[in-house]
Formats: C-alpha cells, sequence, structure tokens
C-alpha cells in the first residue's frame, strides 16, 4: 500500500510544536521552578523542593500546550506569554517591596 508524505508546512508545524515543548515547556519549568523557590515562605530548602515538584507539572503542561494550540505559532506564542510573566512576577514583587531581597554572597 501506498502512502502519501504529507506536506513539507504540516511537517514543520510538527517540528515546530515539538520544539516549542521540548524547549519552551523545558525553559518554563526552570524559571517556575525558580520563582517558587524564590516566593514560597518555606524554608529554603523546601521551597526549592517544592519548585522542582511543581516544574513536572509545569513542563507536562507546556508540552500539552504545544500540541493542543491551534497553530504552531500560537503555541510558541503562549509559552512566551507564560515566560514573561513568571520572569516578571518575582522582580515585580521585590520592585514593590513585598518580597526581601537576596541575600548576596550565598546562604549560611
Amino acid at each position: 500500500m501506498l502512502s502519501i508524505p504529507a506536506p513539507w508546512s504540516e511537517r514543520l508545524g510538527i517540528v515546530s510544536r515539538a520544539l516549542a515543548a521540548i524547549v519552551g515547556g523545558y525553559a518554563l519549568a526552570a524559571l517556575c521552578s525558580v520563582a517558587l523557590a524564590l516566593l514560597l515562605p518555606l524554608a529554603r530548602s523546601e521551597a526549592v523542593t517544592w519548585g522542582m515538584l511543581a516544574s513536572f507539572a509545569v513542563y507536562a503542561g507546556a508540552a500539552l500546550w504545544a500540541f493542543a494550540a491551534s497553530t504552531a505559532a500560537r503555541a510558541w506564542g503562549g509559552l512566551a506569554l507564560a515566560l514573561a510573566v513568571v520572569a516578571a512576577l518575582p522582580a515585580a514583587l521585590r520592585w514593590l517591596g513585598w518580597m526581601a531581597p537576596l541575600a548576596a554572597g550565598g546562604g549560611a
């Protein structure tokens, strides 16, 4: 039986979605992990652990979003918007004075 190959635009869309899921999902998960570690009012080790645990769910959700979006551009746009919000949240809270500045030189 002969198979009809998919058009190049369709193949590129799938490759773009896969890259969005892999690269964009990883970036979003890593950024959420760091943001949660900074924002959670727990001991530093517990906040980091909860941030890392949450990053697995964020990564799975980002991968689902990349393939559920109607177009590859919309998948990238949604991930970019989520990245911008998560990146701006700790900075905005610090600027408003709702979050203490990070200690210089590491911790004890």
